[in-house]
């Protein structure tokens, strides 16, 4: 992690290992070396950027091998408390499970990551759960790659269950469903309506919904909502996995429905495996995260790039004033990125 204080000499701050030691005592599950090396990966400075890539390629032979779950939902569906809940069931089952969370609107919304760890206290005290906020003040696409490589420590480090939440809300989604196995999206009960205002995509996206606050006095709208949402989706055209997405009630309240859903979890993977369609998106996905990380180091080179920089306002002035065209701009500062 970066000095906070500058000005504090050289030998008073912690010197930093050699990645092949990161790699052994993250293989040993020392949660420590675990949270430095995910700093490191996290940093803007690139000698910590390269040694966390080292540690990361050295991890890469104990990774994959984990069960990656994505979990949707707007503001207000009880993510973390439910997130909370499942977890303790599943510690119970005897997993060891890392929370990360995707949330590029954190640097505008800093309490958002803060509030959802502070909310899993319980969770939080077993040494068999690590979790992990995202970096604040990032695009998408960066929060993300950074999440993708988390991802990999994680499960060298010998966690077997990876919760990758969405906080923001928006393009994160496709973020999540691109680097997990299954995707759940938590709705409140609610029927007709609050579907129409859910994005297509993510609906077909989802392997699983799940009507979460399903107790009390909402019970009975949970299961109206069940009935309705399992109706959308016939709507839906099958999915690639052979999975026909669910639809169940749940509470992190009283943890009721929380056993079905770690049935239908075990369930996909019987399937998928036997199908050979686990192998084919893990893959996928692999090549998918190569291709991001190529176009967004494309793009901070062009963005960085002095003489870019330097004309870039003149640019958009010209652009603005209609004396220039968008598309000339964009090739007279591509020529310059070049150059």
């Amino acid at each position: 992690m970066d000095a906070l204080n500058p000005h504090i000499p050289a030998f008073h701050q912690k010197p930093l290992w050699d990645a092949r030691v990161y790699a052994e005592k993250i293989r040993g599950g020392d949660r420590v070396a675990l949270s430095q090396a995910i700093t490191l990966a996290e940093s803007a400075t690139p000698a910590k950027q390269d040694l966390g890539q080292e540690i990361i390629a050295l991890c890469l032979p104990n990774a994959n091998h984990s069960f990656r779950l994505g979990i949707t939902g707007s503001p207000g569906v009880g993510k973390s408390s439910f997130i909370e809940t499942f977890g303790l069931s599943g510690l119970e089952r005897g997993k060891k499970i890392a929370i990360l969370a995707i949330d590029p609107s954190s640097r505008i919304n800093k309490g958002s990551i803060l509030g959802d760890k502070t909310r899993m206290l319980e969770l939080g005290k077993s040494e068999n759960v690590f979790i992990r906020p995202s970096p604040a003040g990032e695009t998408l696409g960066g929060v993300a790659r950074k999440t993708r490589e988390t991802i990999i420590l994680c499960e060298a480090a010998g966690f077997d269950t990876i919760v990758v939440e969405t906080v923001g809300v928006g393009q994160s989604e496709t973020a999540v469903h691109s680097m997990t196995d299954f995707f759940m999206l938590l709705l409140l009960p609610g029927a007709g309506d609050e579907l129409q205002g859910i994005k297509r995509g993510i609906v077909e996206m989802a392997d699983l919904i799940a009507v979460n606050k399903a107790d009390g006095d909402r019970e009975t709208a949970a299961k109206q909502a069940r009935a309705s949402y399992n109706n959308a989706l016939h709507l839906f055209p099958a999915k690639e996995s052979g999975q026909i997405p669910k639809v169940v009630t749940c509470s992190a309240l009283t943890g009721a429905g929380t056993m079905e859903i770690w049935q239908i979890i075990d369930d996909y993977l019987t399937k998928t495996t036997a199908n050979g369609f686990f192998e084919f998106q893990r893959k996928r996905q692999a090549v998918f995260w190569m291709h991001e990380t190529i176009n967004q180091a494309i793009l901070a080179g062009f963005y960085n790039n002095a003489d870019v920089r330097e004309n870039m306002e003149v640019m958009e002035k010209e652009v603005i004033s209609g004396s220039l065209s968008p598309f000339k701009a964009a090739e007279e500062l591509l020529k310059m990125s070049k150059s």
